[in-house]
């Protein structure tokens, strides 16, 4: 299924990036569209608009994959992660990104403890920012992490957790299909309700730069 790319970069122009669309962006979107058009699974454009929305949401609009920044200023290591951190915790931490992921990641989503320095190995990286060593391991990078990093291998973890249900349990297929179109509810395929309006508002202007009516 062909999809025009002069006017959906200029409907994106026009929505999502009024100040231009960066060198960059252009490139991982054009990826991401080449791997859509090349795939013969693909067929429903809302599920692309998703998949598009989601790595917008993730990266910053950067459409590149990227790595999570985990430099907190005190403020921030309470607001983001209330239950890692007590007040006195997060004046010593600020501002150190390896112990600050040691610590917020440690004991969970297959990771050693804070020592293990786990929690800075496997912290968020790609299109999505898995983040775990038990997520890394699903999708057998376990021992490379850093080839999250790598645009092919990025993308492929991208639609592959969003298809298949590799990140959450819950795919595509769950909230688009003839009967339905969840917009809202489609963030748990990601990451439960955060910011699920949002990452649906975007979802619903990618899929009329691919000329869909919704």
């Amino acid at each position: 299924m062909n999809i025009d790319r002069t006017i959906f970069f200029a409907r994106l122009r026009a929505s999502l990036y009024p100040q231009g669309v960066s060198p960059a962006a252009a490139a991982g979107h054009a990826s991401l569209l080449a791997r859509w058009q090349d795939d013969p699974e693909n067929g429903d454009r809302r599920h692309l608009a998703y998949i598009l929305a989601t790595a917008f949401h993730e990266t910053g609009a950067r459409m590149q994959p990227i790595e999570e920044n985990l430099n907190y200023s005190e403020t921030g290591l309470l607001k983001t992660f209330p239950r890692r951190f007590s007040p006195t915790e997060a004046r010593r931490y600020a501002r150190q990104p390896e112990p600050i992921a040691n610590r917020a990641y440690a004991g969970r989503m297959g990771n050693g403890d804070e020592k293990s320095g786990d929690g800075w190995r496997f912290r968020g990286r790609g299109l999505v920012q898995i983040t775990g060593r038990a997520n890394y391991r699903t999708f057998g990078i376990e021992e490379t992490p850093d080839a999250a990093l790598q645009q092919k291998r990025a993308i492929d973890i991208l639609f592959s957790g969003m298809r298949l249900g590799r990140f959450t349990g819950c795919r595509l297929s769950d909230f688009f299909s003839a009967a339905r179109a969840d917009w809202i509810g489609a963030r748990r395929i990601i990451n439960g309700t955060d910011r699920a309006a949002d990452v649906g508002r975007y979802a619903r202007l990618y899929a009329r730069a691919l000329a869909l009516d919704v």
